[in-house]
């Protein structure tokens, strides 16, 4: 069992890498429309921008020794199930932030930020969560540290990430509220912030 784990691993971490260049070149290079003039932005939500990326730096710098040995030592049997796991939220992730995008058109944007003319997008995977790209870079950070992580630092990071989260989302969510106060209660009340069907804040 010991070596179908390693190689659970060792395959597991050949499709994350793969998947996050995927990932990345859904923001990167994606066609770019026409832009949209801001109307509003919130500096704030930069803050849990650095949270996250710190999240992301903690599952990558601190890996497992030795390399693509299992998530929780000793435990052979687990780590192949949560590699498949990982190899699944990798998949889900890139078809997440991919949807999203779509659907976002020029309204998307790294910080939070309305446009001249903003439209509050409802539809597609908007209607799995509000934030469909945070729920994306959870389950690219989650499927990363099962791959080269220690479940100690993964526990750390996942908390850092939902601290940036949040801040990210509380920056979002007060303009989106602003622009749209009554459709946005409704919508809010309606669908799960980032993890769908479960409300964590």
């Amino acid at each position: 069992m010991e070596l179908i784990s390693y190689y659970a691993t060792l395959g597991s971490f050949g499709i994350l890498i793969l998947t996050w260049f995927v990932f990345a070149g859904t923001f990167l290079l994606r066609k770019k429309p026409e832009a949209g003039k801001d109307a509003k932005s919130a500096p704030k939500s930069f803050a849990g921008i650095a949270l996250q990326a710190v999240a992301f730096g903690l599952v990558w710098a601190v890996r497992r020794t030795p390399v693509f040995s299992p998530f929780v030592d000793g435990q052979f049997v687990l780590n192949v199930i949560l590699q498949l796991v990982a190899v699944a939220l990798a998949l889900g992730s890139v078809w997440m932030a991919n949807s999203a995008i779509r659907e976002l058109g020029r309204q998307w944007s790294f910080g939070a930020r309305l446009i001249e003319d903003h439209e509050l997008v409802t539809s597609g995977v908007y209607r799995i969560v509000r934030h469909p790209i945070y729920a994306a870079m959870l389950g690219m950070l989650v499927a990363t540290a099962f791959a080269l992580s220690h479940w100690l630092v993964t526990i750390a990071a996942v908390a850092i990430f939902l601290v940036g989260t949040k801040i990210r989302t509380v920056a979002e969510e007060k303009l989106l509220r602003e622009a749209f106060p009554d459709d946005y209660e409704k919508y809010s009340a309606r669908v799960a912030g980032f993890v769908p069907f479960v409300r964590i804040f």
